[in-house]
């Protein structure tokens, strides 16, 4: 049997006012067990991105899903 992802997001977006563009079109899959980094400079996205996938920022376009 082929595994499942556990984890989804597609064609993820977030912005901030007035016109910050932190994520775009991002589009990830992870297998149960995936072990993940997220590296990039300040202000790249990173937190947004995690707290995206943890489920505690709404503010975003997109399909996020467990």
């Amino acid at each position: 049997m082929a595994a499942e992802f556990i984890y989804t997001c597609y064609k993820l977006a977030r912005f901030y006012p007035p016109d910050r563009t932190v994520l775009e079109d991002i589009s990830l899959s992870f297998y149960p067990g995936a072990k993940i980094g997220v590296i990039g400079s300040n202000g790249s996205g990173k937190s947004s991105l995690l707290r995206i996938m943890a489920g505690v920022d709404d503010g975003y376009t997109g399909e996020a899903r467990l």
